[in-house]
């Protein structure tokens, strides 16, 4: 009677400890789940000290923010290449803050267009070359654009007035100063570039 008696202490105090042990692990495992969301949370917020006054601000996602980066680094990129003055120097500047932009597509394109003359027919005749993007087709899923704008040539004796359609692919890369949007066009091609009627 003694011996089952202690026989069932036994078991009731091993339960005990069993149940006290598996209930501290669950309550550590909650509480070491409750520390990383809260620490990946409070990552996602960003302090921005004006003077001794802290403000929350909330960082984005870049997902959430993909398509219109994308379309500025577009646009941007058309602006470098394009928008061209009489000005030897800046032309060689704008077009090689383009490049950094894009992948060799983009070389070859300015390539050709150096080998007919294009730049050096701007310069002489003191030109000045503008683009203006009308819309900007994007496909998220794909990572392919077409892009749709307005090419104006100023000569002293004529105005030129240019459809441009181009296309290609957008690429992530890591962030530069040369490359703040951290993508690269690959794949790019002039669709349409003809002359329209005012």
């Amino acid at each position: 009677m003694l011996i089952e008696s202690l026989a069932q202490k036994t078991r009731l105090a091993m339960v005990t400890v069993l149940a006290t042990i598996g209930g501290c692990a669950v309550i550590c495992g909650f509480t070491v789940w409750c520390c990383i969301s809260l620490v990946n949370k409070e990552r996602e917020q960003i302090y921005i000290l004006d003077g001794d006054i802290p403000f929350l601000a909330e960082r984005a996602q870049l997902e959430a923010n993909f398509t219109m980066e994308a379309q500025a680094h577009i646009q941007l990129f058309h602006q470098y290449f394009f928008n061209l003055p009489p000005d030897n120097d800046y032309i060689k500047w704008t077009l090689g803050k383009a490049m950094y932009m894009a992948d060799g597509t983009a070389l070859k394109q300015k390539q050709a267009m150096d080998e007919n003359g294009f730049y050096s027919d701007i310069i002489s005749s003191s030109a000045v070359c503008t683009v203006m993007c009308d819309s900007i087709d994007f496909d998220e899923q794909e990572r392919k654009f077409t892009y749709y704008g307005t090419q104006l040539i100023k000569r002293r004796t004529r105005d030129l007035k240019r459809s441009l359609v181009t296309t290609g692919y957008v690429e992530s890369v890591p962030r530069t100063r040369n490359n703040p949007h951290g993508l690269l066009i690959t794949n790019w091609r002039t669709l349409e570039n003809k002359d329209l009627d005012y």
